[in-house]
């Protein structure tokens, strides 16, 4: 590590979870998302821009599925100590950047407190990104879902369906979209006006969106956008200077 790590080095973190994702997918979902996004994406770019890949944190802040029995997460304050004890140990070597990839959208906001006090604590260079942007942070949702497809939903269905089909359960699914919800002009998933939510307080299933028209083949184009994305931010990151 002394000597293979140099100043042009990255590190890849991938954040998953262990929580509910409903009655059709496993609790590994966003753990095996990440991860296989993280790695796919480094067998592509990584020599280029030598990019090292961390083991997945597979426990982190799941507590809006604190309800459900197989949940397994850590309090925004262990995880936020978690993260920093991770940059603390990285910022041993002579690398000066760490990617957080994120595949559970409740780490989101924590891991962006992450990034800025590495960034002071250490002196990394921090990023944060997803393996697809989830609805309730501006990314997209099939119409279907009203932009409500935010968990458990036909996107993340479809790419588990890619990666593990034998993980998945469709004869569960069915269609779980707050489409009362989806009426609001600020308060809503990916509004202005953003609020608390624990997922059964939607429905009792826990997830939010329609897996009913999930399939492989749109896991599988979906997958290797993700991956293709996250390669190309891999370089720019490779690059980032702040602008100077």
């Amino acid at each position: 590590m002394a000597e293979r790590i140099t100043e042009r080095s990255i590190f890849v973190q991938p954040l998953g979870a262990i929580e509910q994702h409903g009655p059709h997918l496993p609790l590994s979902t966003d753990s095996l998302v990440a991860t296989a996004v993280a790695e796919a994406a480094i067998a592509e770019v990584g020599e280029e821009v030598d990019a090292w890949l961390l083991p997945t944190l597979t426990y982190t802040k799941s507590n809006e599925h604190a309800w459900a029995p197989g949940t397994i997460w850590l309090s925004a304050t262990t995880l936020l100590a978690v993260l920093d004890d991770i940059g603390r140990c990285l910022a041993t070597t002579r690398a000066k950047r760490l990617v957080f990839l994120n595949g559970h959208g409740g780490n989101s906001a924590l891991a962006n407190v992450a990034c800025r006090e590495l960034r002071l604590a250490h002196g990394l260079m921090t990023f944060l990104a997803h393996p697809g942007m989830p609805a309730d942070q501006g990314g997209a949702s099939p119409a279907g879902e009203l932009g409500m497809g935010i968990h458990g939903g036909t996107d993340e269905t479809s790419v588990v369906l890619h990666l593990a089909p034998e993980l998945v359960r469709m004869d569960l699914a069915e269609r779980r979209v707050p489409e009362k919800l989806a009426g609001n002009k600020y308060v809503r998933f990916g509004g202005r006006v953003s609020f608390g939510w624990l997922s059964n307080d939607f429905n009792p299933d826990g997830y939010i969106g329609d897996p009913l028209p999930a399939d492989a083949e749109l896991g599988k184009q979906l997958f290797e956008g993700n991956v293709r994305a996250f390669g190309e931010a891999l370089r720019e990151v490779a690059t980032f200077d702040f602008g100077r």
